[in-house]
């Protein structure tokens, strides 16, 4: 039976149509050769790109080289390229030197951190199959291409920490399978597209600038908004109180104004939200205050809602964030007492309600609080009595009265914390004793005022006669005056002790600073170890007082006093005191069992102890406090001299950070000029032509300290080695290693290279090029940054340059 003309003609145009599409997929033969033009254009080839060259089994390349994966394609079923994965090689050269077009095939580029140049090619809109293109943490440049539009299968898109501008094109909401969308750390400017509410899959959102448009409440399955620090304005959309799935939202550091979106949190899920820094009015939302889903919000660690206009009272439910650690709500107008619920947050280490409306008397529960260290209620209406476990606390302008408890950290406190209050009594320096009035009911009060009423006009007169005796008998006495004893009075000035009593104890303990109980030396002074007759233990550090170094010695000890009393953190040193006399100048420290990590590091025996393990925390521990310093305090502070021998451990290898003898409070308006400080070998490179400090120098000392912990002894001639950035001067992570601990098995090697590699971005001689503190530490903590089955302990450490 004859086919039909038809019939014939479908079939040969099917056939044809085949063919076609068959030969419009490039060949392997002609992607491995847009590959090989690429390398050759690269300024630095590592050593994991030595395998891309043409070989003899021309049937596997270049499926076989190092970050290239195949596949067959689904129309012409022959092997093409789909994947090319060279994360973190420090590639230099020009994106759009890549071909493209001949690698259509693609569904995954993962090319970030490296050092990529250029634009965007626009030969990557051809690559309709792709899925996943990530390019962050290079130095891509101009305008966002709205042909990226045409990638309707893409599903993230990662282009943060580079140099595009321009505005954010509005066709990026025609991509309808977008997922994930990272665009921070840009120049980009300009209104958000309103086109970007039709983005349903989205879950992700960085640092987008413009106005907050309401769209972001048609994103129903984000996850992560990033509002902050930008200069939005105008009122938080209402919409984003919709969004269930919301786990992390911040718009801190903006001008925007009106009330919190209501229903903020009733999904449940977020686990970080911080709006400080605004004009934010009204109320705080009725999810917060009554809805049930604040019970589910179990994860919220951190709520910071500071410096706004807050009205209303403090919401009992608040009680019920089993996992809050921080709770800022200062300088608004919450009125009101302070609920009795918040001492149910027994994770809670940090509480500021300064500067508010706030009255009644503090509740006893709060004083149960064993995990609470920083307090600040001043600025209120508050009455009644203090509370019991405590590091540090400022209860000033308030109306408590009463007796202070008599916990060791209000008999040794300064008598700021508590200054403009009603009548409060107790041990501490300035205060009456509380058999006076101070401790009286308000019924004997009135008979005491009464009492004092009819007393004081005979009291004056006896005063008056009294002086006048006085003066006469000054007046006869002899001229001279015995100087033996005058240094027993007012010499000490010294925060939280009673300055003669531990000086005295000091000396005793330490055999009047005996060699002996020497435990560190460093340029300014001798740290020595003092058991006091109480069993506790200090780390006293005694300042030297050459004549020729007075001044120097005094603004050391001066700086480290300043610095040290602004911040509080679990890895950073606590400085418990200071005493200034005419013997010397003594700081009063935490005592770390352990000693520094330099000394540490160059004992065999007790570097066996620090496991792979233990480094990686210590390097998490010295993050998390350097991003602290630089990023949370009121004014970023410097260290200056970030090395392994002002890293001190406990008997749980907590490390911290010690020595703020060099620290500089930065002014954050302009510039921070200061002299060469620092200790050789750590020291930033722009410093040698810069006096300028900035937190970039501290960045730099961290990469190099992270690199000797993992190999056990200071870097050295591989930090000139790596600034060289030619392959010649690659080297394998097992031959970093510290060689008297056993290799690290697969997962701790992936850490360590993730580490590493975060130390190599540390190093970069171009201090704009380095990360800041903040975000080395987060990516530090996120080891999921290093994917993929590889093996790490034969993978290069490349260079940053």
């Amino acid at each position: 039976m004859e086919a039909s003309p038809l019939l014939l003609l479908l079939s040969l145009t099917l056939l044809l149509a085949t063919f076609l599409q068959a030969k419009a997929v490039p060949s392997l033969q002609e992607q491995a050769g847009a590959l090989l033009a690429w390398k050759a254009t690269l300024q630095s080839h590592p050593a994991q790109l030595h395998s891309w060259s043409r070989g003899n089994n021309t049937s596997t390349w270049p499926c076989s080289w190092y970050g290239i994966e195949c596949s067959k394609h689904q129309a012409s079923h022959q092997e093409v390229i789909t994947k090319i994965s060279l994360r973190g090689l420090r590639l230099r050269g020009e994106l759009d030197a890549l071909n493209f077009t001949a690698l259509a095939t693609m569904t995954s580029i993962q090319l970030s951190h490296n050092r990529l140049t250029g634009r965007i090619p626009p030969g990557i809109v051809s690559l309709r199959d792709l899925r996943f293109l990530l390019l962050q943490r290079n130095q891509i440049r101009g305008p966002l291409s709205p042909a990226l539009a045409s990638l309707k299968k893409l599903r993230c898109l990662m282009l943060q920490q580079n140099e595009l501008s321009g505005e954010i094109p509005r066709q990026i909401g025609e991509l309808g399978n977008l997922v994930t969308l990272n665009l921070s750390a840009n120049h980009l400017f300009g209104p958000i597209p309103g086109e970007l509410g039709y983005l349903k899959k989205l879950v992700s959102d960085n640092h987008l600038m413009g106005p907050i448009p309401n769209i972001f409440g048609f994103l129903t399955k984000l996850t992560m908004l990033y509002l902050d620090d930008n200069q939005f304005s105008g009122h938080v959309p209402r919409e984003i109180g919709t969004l269930k799935d919301l786990q992390n939202l911040q718009f801190d550091g903006n001008n925007l104004s009106g009330p919190l979106p209501p229903g903020l949190c009733s999904g449940g899920r977020l686990k970080h939200f911080t709006a400080y820094d605004n004009n934010l009015i009204g109320p705080l939302p009725s999810s917060l205050v009554h809805c049930k889903s604040l019970r589910e919000c179990g994860n919220l660690t951190m709520l910071r809602l500071s410096n706004n206009n807050l009205t209303g009272e403090i919401p009992t439910s608040m009680g019920r964030l089993p996992w809050l650690g921080l709770l800022d709500l200062s300088s608004n107008k919450l009125e009101g007492h302070i609920p009795s619920e918040l001492g149910n947050l027994i994770f809670l280490f940090q509480l500021s309600l300064a500067d508010n409306l706030l009255n009644g008397s503090i509740p006893q529960e709060i004083g149960a609080l064993s995990n609470l260290e920083l307090l600040d209620l001043s600025s209120n209406n508050l009455s009644g009595m203090s509370m019991e476990s405590l590091i540090s606390i400022d209860v000033s302008y308030n109306e408590l009265e009463g007796p202070v408890p008599g916990s060791k950290i209000f008999q040794e406190a300064p008598i700021q914390w508590f200054i403009h209050n009603k009548m409060l009594c107790g041990e501490v320096k300035g205060f009456p004793p509380c058999s006076s009035g101070a401790t009286q009911s308000k019924g004997r009060r009135k008979v005491y005022n009464a009492l004092v009423l009819a007393i004081v006009p005979a009291l004056i007169s006896l005063v008056l006669i009294v002086v006048i005796l006085m003066i006469q008998h000054e007046r006869k006495k002899s001229t001279t005056i015995n100087t033996i004893n005058v240094t027993q009075e007012n010499l000490f000035s010294i925060w939280s002790f009673d300055g003669a009593d531990v000086f005295k104890q000091i000396v005793e303990a330490t055999n009047d600073f005996s060699e002996i109980h020497c435990i560190g030396a460093g340029g300014y002074g001798f740290v020595y170890k003092a058991r006091l007759p109480t069993s506790e233990i200090f780390a006293v550090k005694k300042i030297h007082m050459i004549e020729d170094e007075y001044r120097v010695n005094e603004a050391v000890f001066n700086r480290e006093i300043n610095a040290l009393m602004q911040i509080r953190h679990r890895n950073i040193i606590k400085l418990f005191g200071y005493c200034s006399c005419s013997q010397g100048r003594f700081l009063i420290y935490e005592y770390m069992e352990r000693g520094d990590l330099a000394k540490i590091l160059t004992n065999n025996g007790r570097a066996i102890e620090l496991d792979w393990g233990r480094r990686t925390h210590i390097v998490l521990d010295v993050g998390q406090a350097l991003a602290y310093m630089h990023h949370d305090c009121s004014s970023p502070i410097v260290h200056r001299d970030i090395t392994s021998k002002n890293i001190l451990l406990d008997p749980e290898f907590r490390a911290c950070i010690s020595d703020f003898g060099m620290a500089k409070i930065l002014n954050i308006g302009g510039q921070n000029l200061t002299r060469l400080a620092g200790t050789k070998g750590y020291i930033a490179p722009e410093l040698a032509y810069t006096k300028n400090v900035t937190e970039k120098c501290d960045v730099y000392s961290f990469g190099v300290l992270i690199l000797e912990i993992f190999m056990g002894s200071h870097p050295g001639d591989l930090l000139s080695s790596l600034s060289l950035g030619t392959k010649n001067n690659d080297v394998c992570l097992h031959d970093l290693l510290d060689s008297r601990l056993v290799l690290p098995d697969a997962e701790a090697a992936r850490e360590i290279y993730c580490m590493l590699n975060v130390a190599v971005q540390c190093l970069d001689p171009n201090p704009s090029r380095r990360p800041t503190a903040r975000q080395a530490s987060d990516e530090l903590s996120d080891m999921k940054a290093c994917e993929g089955h590889v093996d790490y302990l034969h993978v290069v450490l490349t260079s940053p340059a």
